[in-house]
């Protein structure tokens, strides 16, 4: 569903010169598993979801997504993914039910079937009984399900999710979690970045880390194990970053 070959993405600075982000990643992602993208900040694992949904253009290398390629058919990556990014992008000023309307027409859904898609993606994220209160009104964790709801009425085969739990509590986020899930099991193709190591440990079918904007390792957790001879994915990602995990001991 996904093919990832070299992509590359630089940016100018004034001082630096030309800054590598991504620097020649390549894998692929298959329909029906939920693939994790760990990395510290600045590693570049935004740069790579933003390629992926042809925000950005890349430097050098290409991906295809459902069959289009970025870069000569951005329009049908687009029709074929739902992005949701760090920043939510909503509109204050309306309801969740007018923002899944106008984004469900952006989409192309004839009346019927946005309709219809509204009423599934506010029960699957508990927004009925939101649906009607303006955007600035919600609670975070409201509002990133309405981004959530956003992000998937048109029903794409493909998700790419920037840390879709950020900054929500345990209940919203165990929501989330149950969406990627059940979204996986009806055959979608999951891509999403967490700085939540529990949380990729729970619902990852294969994890990717990515260091300096280069993939450092891809396997399932226990080829990652196998790899390093870590038990846990926190010690996992400290040992291919270098990083000492220091524990702190209780005295008696």
């Amino acid at each position: 569903m996904i093919r990832v070959s070299e992509l590359s993405k630089s940016f100018h600075d004034k001082k630096r010169g030309e800054v590598p982000a991504l620097a020649g990643v390549s894998f692929e992602v298959n329909p029906g598993e939920i693939f994790g993208i760990l990395g510290p900040n600045g590693a570049g694992k935004t740069t790579m979801m933003r390629l992926l949904a042809t925000v950005l253009s890349p430097t050098a290398g290409t991906a295809s997504i459902a069959g289009h390629d970025i870069g000569t058919d951005p329009a049908g990556v687009r029709s074929s993914i739902g992005f949701l990014s760090g920043d939510m992008g909503l509109y204050g000023r309306l309801t969740p039910r007018e923002i899944l309307r106008f984004f469900g027409q952006l989409g192309g859904l004839e009346k019927s079937t946005l309709e219809r898609r509204i009423g599934e993606v506010t029960e699957l994220l508990d927004l009925k009984s939101y649906s009607g209160t303006r955007i600035d009104k919600l609670s975070t964790g409201m509002r990133q399900r309405v981004a959530i709801a956003r992000t998937i009425v048109h029903d794409p085969p493909v998700l790419i999710l920037d840390e879709p739990s950020f900054g929500l509590d345990v209940p919203s986020a165990r929501l989330i979690e149950r969406f990627i899930l059940e979204a996986r099991d009806q055959g979608k193709c999951i891509v999403f970045s967490t700085h939540v190591m529990e949380e990729a440990e729970y619902l990852c079918d294969r994890i990717a880390v990515v260091h300096q904007g280069k993939l450092r390792i891809i396997g399932t957790m226990d080829e990652l194990r196998a790899a390093t001879g870590k038990t846990r994915l926190r010690e996992i990602f400290l040992d291919l970053l270098g990083i000492e995990d220091i524990r702190l001991e209780t005295r008696a």
